[in-house]
């Protein structure tokens, strides 16, 4: 599982304006193409036009020429009329719907093939195509979005466009005092609104590539649950799912704003021409406007320029900057794919995606070791089961020299796997499987492999907080699953990648594995480690502890001076030191491996393996066990692995 590289798409950040220039000629050659269906919707649309006019001149009419002339006969004729007028409205809109089909369903249709032929030209190129998730948003809920979002956008410009000229005209012709009246609040209005149009696709733009990488970080998690398992680093990836829903929820606040913004310039153009002519009508009066005059504007206003205008703003709003984001992620440049760095030992990964194991582990018989006899084909699931141990010597035998350091006399192992199988499902491939492994007291071992072979679930069956599903696993002669964690502590220390470092007293923090420690014993583990920075800094070991104040590097030094300060004999340390500069990680690995005890270290960098006495090499189909030459020599994944942390090849000694 990898960490989603941030993208660099301008169009992430765009106001709308590049997208505009993206979009014109696709626009331009598509309207072309449809300019008979564009004359007839709008000849429906002149209807609209004549249908606004004659609602506010009737209603004026009635008033002026009828009702308050003593001639009812006549009033009720213009009221007539405008309810006419009304009525006409249902063919009209039947008549639009017919012809906006022949401009939603082409656009729709174009934009799917557009998306696949994307899509397949990609896969067909080597590119990510074939496992686009992208693809299928755009094929099914982007495609969906554009074709009801211009839809409604034609919908709505048509209706305001023919709409708004209507009601206008019949102003003038009423009287254009009230042109002056209502023009100036019902401008404002529509252009401060205008105005939120670039930062409101720009925040649409965000919120909808926020959403995109969430949902697939989602896609990519569920897919490697197993291995974040396995590796320890379902934290992590929690960490990068809780960060891109605060992104989310930040864009979708940002948009929230802009909304609000809109939903203000709404209200000028909304309220604000009634309250002007309410506000006028003395001084309209004064000026000879009828009073029949005045109540057809306020029909013109109310019925049909201020519920046009509404949903203009709202389409144009919503449905506009939707419109012109999806369609500028379908058919504008494809947008770099974020493609996860990769190195050539990480190549096992590929056949199953991300972060997957593809072969159960098991480990060659090395030269010096006790061979054990290799299982029939075909057992274990067809993996490899050949295993490699370090003897254990008896009484009288040579003991081998493992790397140099003088082998323990003691016949007890400090860790021993016994045919130790580990799958996370029943169904599942095993993540480690019939794995025999023997670590000497006093031992140093690196392990190394590439991400998510089952390096951190090694330490974590030594350590007792994960149960093998079969085989046995023991420290120091005992058995570690299923035993209480106070026993387990006194057994041994884990310390992982992200250190814990809890609010307290450096010295609270220090001792926390062992109580009994004494201020020489602290002292002693400060100087080994290289604290002595943070505890000056702090203000003594007794001064008082921020996590949040500390750096990832600090926590770690913190953990592992904790470490060194424990009674007890093993220490797993699972990248414990990959926050630390090369310098420091070689002090802290050497002064814990100059304490009394075993050393078992997941390496970070090269160092780290050969300052070890021996090095485990986890393969997807084999491991390695042996001094850092000895498997330089035989592991072809080791010599990759080599180079890639020298930045070059590496070379054989």
């Amino acid at each position: 599982m990898t960490r989603r590289a941030a993208s660099a798409d301008p169009r992430e950040t765009d106001d709308g304006s590049g997208a505009v220039r993206r979009l014109a000629p696709h626009a331009r050659r598509f309207l072309a193409r449809r300019s008979g269906v564009l004359v007839r919707l709008a000849l429906w649309s002149l209807a609209e036009t004549g249908q606004a006019f004659l609602v506010g001149q009737g209603v004026a009419r009635a008033v002026d020429q009828g009702f308050l002339a003593g001639d009812t006969r006549r009033g009720l004729l213009w009221l007539t009329v405008a309810l006419v007028a009304v009525l006409l409205g249902a063919p009209v809109i039947r008549g639009v719907f017919a012809e906006l089909a022949g401009l939603t369903e082409p656009l729709r249709d174009g934009l799917v093939r557009h998306a696949v032929d994307r899509s397949l030209g990609s896969a067909a190129a080597g590119g990510p195509g074939g496992t686009d998730r992208a693809a299928v948003s755009r094929l099914t809920n982007q495609v969906e979005i554009a074709r009801d979002s211009f839809a409604g956008l034609v919908l709505t410009l048509r209706s305001f466009v023919f709409t708004a000229a209507g009601a206008l005209l019949g102003l003038l012709s009423l009287h254009p005092s009230l042109l002056v009246v209502v023009l100036p609040p019902l401008s404002l209005g529509l252009g401060l609104f205008l105005v939120t149009l670039r930062p409101m696709a720009a925040a649409q733009r965000r919120a909808l590539a926020a959403d995109e990488a969430l949902g697939d970080h989602a896609v990519r998690s569920r897919a490697a649950l197993r291995d974040l398992t396995a590796c320890g680093t379902g934290p992590a990836a929690a960490r990068r799912g809780a960060e891109l829903i605060e992104d989310a929820a930040a864009a979708a606040r940002v948009l929230a704003g802009w909304a609000a913004v809109r939903t203000a310039a709404l209200g000028v153009a909304g309220h604000l021409p009634v309250l002007a002519l309410l506000l006028a009508v003395p001084c309209l009066r004064g000026r000879g406007v009828t009073a029949g005059a005045l109540l057809g504007a306020f029909t013109y206003l109310v019925q049909s320029l201020l519920p046009a205008l509404h949903t203009l703003m709202t389409a144009l709003g919503a449905a506009g900057s939707r419109l012109l984001v999806v369609l500028d992620r379908i058919i504008g440049p494809e947008r770099p794919e974020p493609r996860p760095e990769r190195t050539r030992a990480a190549e096992p990964e590929r056949a199953g995606g991300p972060g997957s194991v593809r072969a159960p582990v098991a480990t060659r018989t090395e030269p010096a070791l006790a061979a054990a006899p290799r299982p029939a084909p075909g057992a274990g699931g067809g993996a490899v089961t050949a295993r490699a141990t370090a003897a254990i010597p008896g009484p009288g035998d040579d003991a081998p020299d493992l790397g140099g350091r003088p082998a323990d006399r003691a016949r007890t192992a400090a860790v021993e796997l016994r045919s130790v199988t580990l799958s996370y499902g029943v169904r599942a491939e095993p993540v480690l499987d019939s794995l025999d492994l023997c670590v000497a007291p006093g031992e140093h071992l690196a392990v190394v492999g590439p991400s998510g072979i089952g390096k951190s679930t090694l330490t974590r069956l030594v350590a007792g907080t994960l149960a093998p599903s079969g085989g046995e696993v023991r420290v120091d002669g005992r058995e570690v699953t299923g035993r209480p964690p106070a026993e387990l502590a006194a057994l041994r220390v884990l310390v992982p990648q992200e250190a814990y470092v809890f609010s307290g007293t450096l010295s609270d923090n220090l001792t926390y594995l062992g109580p009994g420690a004494s201020r020489a014993d602290l002292d002693a583990a400060v100087d080994a480690l290289g604290l002595w920075p943070l505890v000056e800094r702090l203000g003594g070991l007794d001064a008082p502890v921020r996590p949040a104040e500390l750096s990832h590097g600090e926590r770690q030094l913190v953990a592992l001076t904790r470490a060194w300060v424990s009674p007890a004999s093993l220490l797993l340390l699972d990248e414990a030191t990959c926050h630390l500069d090369p310098a420091a990680e070689a002090r802290a690995e050497e002064a814990l491996a100059r304490r009394p005890g075993t050393l078992l270290v997941v390496a970070h960098r090269l160092s780290s393996a050969v300052r070890a006495d021996r090095v485990l090499v986890l393969d997807g189909t084999d491991a390695v066990c042996g001094t850092h030459d000895e498997v330089l020599d035989r592991s072809p994944l080791y010599r990759d692995l080599t180079g890639h942390w020298q930045g070059g090849p590496a070379r054989r000694r």
